[in-house]
């Protein structure tokens, strides 16, 4: 039996700072697209760098949280005081 993992993920761009919460199954793979420009989100503001994930076996649960961190700034805030020295 194959387990797959589901990822949410904070990027940091090093171009301006700027913050990306995004979800994916091959965490690697995403990071890659994300700095080789193919994401019209994340293109402008590469390159990247991980700075926390999340790992989930439900897709469900996984993209459940990506949604929260992005619409519910209080998660988002809560994740950036665990992450204070990183940032």
């Amino acid at each position: 039996m194959i387990l797959i993992m589901y990822y949410v993920y904070l990027l940091q761009s090093l171009k301006n700072g700027n913050l990306y919460i995004g979800c994916a199954s091959d965490l690697k793979k995403r990071i890659l697209e994300h700095n080789q420009n193919q994401s019209y989100h994340t293109k402008k503001y590469a390159p990247w760098r991980i700075i926390y994930f999340e790992g989930y076996i439900s897709k469900n649960d996984a993209y459940n949280r990506e949604k929260k961190l992005k619409l519910h700034k209080q998660g988002l805030r809560r994740l950036k005081e665990r992450l204070l020295n990183t940032l």
